[in-house]
C-alpha cells in the first residue's frame, strides 16, 4: 500500500523547505528528521514500497540510529539477529566466525538481516508519521539551481504527468539513480576497483546452528567473494561479486551462468544442496563509483547517491543513515544560520569520505592472500581484533581509540605481504590486469 501523504492534507503548492529525491534509507531518515523540526518537507519516490531492494545486511552502529528514530521495535519483529560474520576460504580446511561482542566496544553485539522490501517501507512509513509529504511514483528528471538560492527539480509521475517542486533546500538520496552526479558530470568510476554482482534468493538453504543462525557467511572463491545472508522469513539471499571482466564472459542465460558460479565454490554447494532458487536473479554492472562533489550552498547528496563501494563489509545502509544524520544537522545549518553553512558543509564533506575511505582500505585487499589469511587466523595482538571488528561493527565516526591499532594491523598485512612475496605479487599482477582491461572496456558510469 502506498504512503503518498498519509495522514497530512494534500499540499496545494509544490513548495517545501526540502525537497527529498529518493525514499530508501537515507532519503526516509532525513525526511523524518526533518519534519521533526518542524521543516515542510516532500520525498519523491520513483518506486511504490514494499519494494525489492538488495543489501539486507545491516551493522551494528544501525541500532542506536534506529533507536534515535524509534523504529528499532518494529525492524526486531521482521529481522534476524546478526551476531557475527563466517570467513570460509578455500584454502583453510574450516570456516572462521568472529562475533561483534568481541569488539573494542562490546556495547553493541548484533545487527539484523532485513528483508530490504519490509525494512525500507518501515522507514518510509516513519517519515510520513513524523509529518514529511511522501509521494510515491514519481521520478525527478531534472534538476535547476536559481540565482535566487532556491531550486527547482521537475519530475514526472507514473501517469505521466510533469510537476515542478519549488525548495529552498535539496537533499539527492536517489541511491544508484545519482541524480545530480549524472546531470553534472560528477559521477566517476571507482579506478581502484572493478567489480560486479550476480544475486538471487534460495529457499531451504542449510544456515548455521542456535546463535550463529543469522550470521553472514563470507565465501571466498577465484573470481571474488559470495555473500550468504539468512532472512527471517526463512529465505536466503546468495550473492557472488566478482570482477567485471568475469561476468562480462558470461554466454549463457543469467540463472545458468549464476549457478556456473556458485557451482565453482564447493563451500557453498554444500550449504546449497537440495535448496531452491525462488525467482530469477539478478546481475549488474559498475558497482563500486563516488562523484567529485558531495555538497553545495542549497544541496547535499547522502549515500549511494554519492558513493558506493563493494558490499563485502554491508556497509551500504549504515553509511546511508548515518549521512542523513549528519545531513539534516547541516541544512538547518544552512537554513537557519547561514553564517555557518560553508563550515558546516565542509564538515559534512568530510564525513561522506571518511566512511567509504575506512572500509575501501580492506575492500581493496580482502581478496589478497595475505589479508584472507588475517581473517582466517585472527588474533588479538595488541588489541589489533578489537579494532578491526569495531570497523566491520561501524564504529568509525564516535571516536573510539581504535587509530592506532589499525595503523598496526595494516603493518601486520604488508609484512604479510612481503614474506609472502609470490602469492602476493601473482595477486597483484592480476588484480592490475583486471582493472586495466575494465578501463579500457567500460564506458561512463
Amino acid at each position: 500500500m502506498d504512503v503518498v501523504n498519509a495522514g497530512r492534507t494534500p499540499a496545494t503548492a509544490n513548495a517545501c523547505d526540502v525537497l527529498i529525491i529518493g525514499g530508501g534509507p537515507a532519503g526516509s531518515t532525513a525526511a523524518a528528521l526533518l519534519a521533526q523540526q518542524g521543516r515542510r518537507v516532500i520525498v519523491l519516490e520513483k518506486a511504490h514500497h514494499p519494494r525489492f531492494h538488495i543489501g539486507e545486511s545491516l551493522l551494528p552502529l544501525n541500532l542506536p540510529l534506529f533507536d534515535r528514530l524509534g523504529v528499532r521495535d518494529e525492524i526486531d519483529r521482521v529481522s534476524i539477529r546478526k551476531y557475527g560474520v563466517e570467513f570460509n576460504s578455500p584454502a583453510h580446511p574450516a570456516p572462521v566466525t568472529l562475533e561483534f561482542a568481541e569488539a573494542w566496544d562490546p556495547g553493541f553485539p548484533h545487527a539484523y538481516q532485513v528483508r530490504r522490501s519490509e525494512f525500507d517501507h518501515i522507514l518510509l512509513r516513519n517519515a510520513v508519521r513524523c509529518g514529511a509529504d511522501v509521494r510515491e511514483g514519481v521520478r525527478a528528471t531534472q534538476v535547476r539551481f536559481g540565482d535566487d538560492r532556491r531550486v527547482v527539480v521537475g519530475a514526472r509521475t507514473d501517469d505521466g504527468a510533469t510537476i515542478e517542486i519549488d525548495a529552498r533546500f535539496l537533499i539527492d538520496a536517489s541511491g544508484r539513480d545519482t541524480v545530480l552526479a549524472t546531470q553534472f558530470g560528477w559521477k566517476r568510476r571507482n579506478p581502484r576497483h572493478d567489480s560486479a554482482a550476480l544475486f538471487g534468493h534460495f529457499e531451504g538453504a542449510r544456515r548455521l546452528s542456535g546463535r550463529a543462525e543469522g550470521h553472514i557467511s563470507i565465501f571466498w572463491f577465484e573470481h571474488g567473494w559470495f555473500w550468504f545472508i539468512p532472512l527471517a522469513d526463512g529465505m536466503t539471499s546468495i550473492g557472488a561479486v566478482c570482477g567485471s571482466r568475469y561476468l562480462r564472459s558470461r554466454t549463457k542465460d543469467v540463472e545458468t551462468f549464476f549457478r556456473d558460479t556458485i557451482a565453482l565454490c564447493p563451500q557453498l554447494v554444500e550449504r546449497l544442496d537440495g535448496a531452491r532458487l525462488v525467482a530469477p536473479p539478478t546481475a549488474t554492472g559498475n558497482y563500486s563509483y563516488d562523484s567529485s562533489r558531495a555538497s553545495g550552498r542549497n544541496y547535499l547528496m547522502l549515500g549511494d547517491a554519492f558513493a558506493f563501494i563493494d558490499p563485502v563489509f554491508s556497509s551500504g545502509v549504515f553509511l546511508a543513515m548515518n549521512s542523513a544524520f549528519v545531513g539534516a544537522d547541516v541544512v538547518a545549518t544552512c537554513l537557519d544560520r547561514p553564517a555557518e553553512a560553508d563550515a558546516a558543509l565542509r564538515r559534512f564533506d568530510r564525513t561522506m569520505t571518511r566512511g567509504p575511505r575506512v572500509f575501501s582500505w580492506f575492500i581493496y585487499r580482502v581478496t589478497t592472500p595475505a589479508m584472507r589469511e588475517l581473517f582466517m587466523h585472527p588474533r588479538n595482538l595488541f588489541g589489533v581484533k578489537a579494532a578491526v571488528l569495531s570497523v566491520l561493527a561501524g564504529d568509525i565516526f564516535r571516536g573510539t581509540p581504535i587509530g592506532s591499532r589499525l595503523l598496526l594491523f595494516r603493518a601486520i598485512y604488508y609484512a604479510g605481504c612481503v614474506l609472502d612475496f609470490r602469492r602476493t605479487w601473482v595477486a597483484w599482477r592480476r588484480r592490475r590486469r583486471r582493472l586495466h582491461e575494465a578501463a579500457q572496456t567500460s564506458g561512463a558510469v
